[in-house]
């Protein structure tokens, strides 16, 4: 499935991976990763939106989508490190970064890594790896099963998820939407599609933010190291129900943050296009 009125183009990330990517619009340059169960094309409304006066980039991440599916290779600093090269092969040094649930953490990753080169940055419905390890607990952290259970030794996970993908994928579509109607029927069928294809390099991708991800977003912590650029953060108000303050997390990584949070579900760039492409404009505007 593809973005209409856009381009694709399959460009080289980080070593030899191709990342499949959409590109759109002319204009201050902006670049939007997908989360976890989807591919690029769940910024489709937004991006057609801010396609109007901005070049668009929506690449498929690594290990998602048509994306390449290396065997390993998924901290988020090699992540970010994919998006950099992306950008810069279309010819753009500097530009704004936002992400949503995995995405999220590859464009923080990649604001830490590269300040110079990312001018915004927009994270929705996440917080940074080591905090959210540092606040799941007890049985509240069951509704992060999948983060232990694809934080396990390479094979059960993958058997396991392999097993019944379109149930496992399936289940996040399902219980993390408030307005069904948002995915619709097609949208999902391609999600599970691309899911399907891509167990092993998923699973890689969750193992690592339990790992190498812990220790990059902890160094960065013991040297003080922020965020040097606007940044805007929605969220869910799942901070509340799980006991900690998402916006305090934030704002120990963010001095220049704004931090709101939203009502629909977790997939707000389909439930609530309008509101995210308003957000990300106003974040350009500072």
């Amino acid at each position: 499935m593809k973005i209409n009125g856009f381009d694709y183009h399959r460009i080289t990330g980080a070593g030899d991976v191709k990342l499949n990517v959409a590109v759109a619009g002319s204009g201050t340059p902006i670049v939007l990763l997908h989360g976890f169960p989807q591919t690029h094309v769940m910024w489709r409304h937004v991006a057609a939106d801010l396609a109007a006066d901005h070049t668009v980039i929506c690449p498929d991440l690594r290990g998602y989508g048509a994306s390449d599916k290396p065997a390993d290779g998924y901290s988020k600093r090699t992540m970010a490190a994919d998006i950099v090269a992306v950008a810069r092969e279309l010819g753009h040094p500097t530009f704004a970064l936002a992400g949503h649930d995995r995405g999220a953490l590859v464009a923080f990753r990649a604001g830490l890594d590269h300040p110079d080169t990312i001018t915004h940055l927009m994270c929705l419905d996440v917080l940074p790896t080591l905090d959210m390890w540092e606040v799941m607990h007890g049985v509240t952290a069951a509704v992060g099963f999948h983060l232990y259970l694809m934080a396990q030794p390479p094979g059960l996970p993958e058997r396991m998820i392999g097993a019944a993908p379109d149930d496992f994928f399936g289940h996040f579509l399902d219980i993390w939407t408030t307005d069904r109607a948002a995915v619709p029927d097609d949208v999902r069928a391609a999600y599970l599609a691309a899911c399907r294809e891509a167990v092993p390099s998923i699973v890689a991708d969750y193992r690592a933010s339990a790992g190498i991800d812990v220790e990059h977003d902890r160094a960065d912590r013991d040297a003080q190291s922020t965020l040097r650029m606007p940044v805007s953060v929605l969220q869910q108000d799942w901070g509340a129900a799980l006991g900690f303050d998402a916006a305090g997390l934030w704002r120990t990584w963010a001095p220049d943050l704004r931090h709101a949070t939203v009502t629909c579900g977790h997939f707000m760039a389909e439930e609530a296009p309008d509101d995210i492409a308003k957000a990300l404009r106003d974040l350009l505007a500072r």
